[in-house]
């Protein structure tokens, strides 16, 4: 399976996290924010925004004296054999705070042996989760999720999809031209969310942003019903603002 070549801007963000973590990391006794700059490069007001989310996500601490330090959730991911439950825990809490400032049901799905998976997912009385009542892996012609990911795939890699995997009709919205959906794919700019406006289900809409590092095909994903679709454009640039936390999680 191939991938298409353009890294998308949650992931700029996450290469630059990386960097000011490696920075921080190396110095036991704490770095200040301008030997930070000078080291990474990063220009102080980009810093300034990056450091901010390191410290809300639990990746840094800052001391008295203004330096920084590696915080919790780094050590918790770095640690060996409790990484894999470390990092469930962190992505669960990260959707549960995504969900309840986007105000709706969020999603992590990954593009696995050829398949679309959803791996976690945070919902609650007031976000309810979409009813999966046409399996999510053979509809990604249809849900924003599945088109997210698809996006990300090159022509082979859709075309082998889409022959183990039919475009049927599930609405009257639903895409079912190959050619169609695939125009509408490539003219998908990567840095602006893929939407689902009850393309899958009647009464649903969704949202999805890629995130996605080296080989793996990945998205954050949301959905609210039909009534709350005038918040989707909002609620969308949320997720996509959220996505760099998310892909972080992933990378460490």
């Amino acid at each position: 399976m191939a991938l298409k070549p353009e890294p998308t801007a949650p992931f700029h963000s996450v290469q630059h996290a990386l960097r000011v973590l490696e920075t921080i990391s190396r110095r036991a006794n704490g770095v200040t924010d301008a030997q930070i700059a000078r080291e990474t490069g990063l220009p102080t007001g980009h810093l300034a925004h990056m450091l901010s989310m390191l410290r809300r996500e639990g990746y840094v601490e800052q001391l008295t004296d203004g330096a920084y330090v590696v915080g919790d959730s780094l050590l918790l991911l770095g640690s060996g054999g409790n990484r894999d439950a470390a990092l469930r825990d962190k992505l669960q809490l990260t959707l549960d705070e995504l969900r309840d400032s986007v105000g709706a049901a969020v999603y992590i799905s990954r593009y696995i042996d050829g398949e679309v998976k959803i791996l976690h997912y945070a919902d609650g009385p007031q976000a309810p989760k979409v009813n999966e009542w046409a399996e999510f892996r053979r509809t990604a012609h249809a849900s924003a999720v599945g088109k997210c990911l698809l996006a990300q795939l090159d022509h082979d890699g859709r075309m082998d999809h889409l022959s183990r995997h039919k475009t049927a009709r599930l609405t009257s919205r639903t895409i079912t031209n190959e050619k169609v959906l695939f125009h509408k794919l490539d003219s998908q700019p990567p840095t602006v969310p893929v939407l689902d406006l009850q393309e899958y289900a009647v009464g649903t809409v969704c949202a999805a942003v890629p995130i996605t590092a080296g080989s793996t095909v990945g998205c954050l994903a949301l959905s609210m019903p039909l009534e709350h679709a005038h918040r989707l454009r909002q609620a969308a640039d949320a997720l996509n603002r959220g996505a760099a936390p998310v892909l972080l999680s992933l990378a460490i």
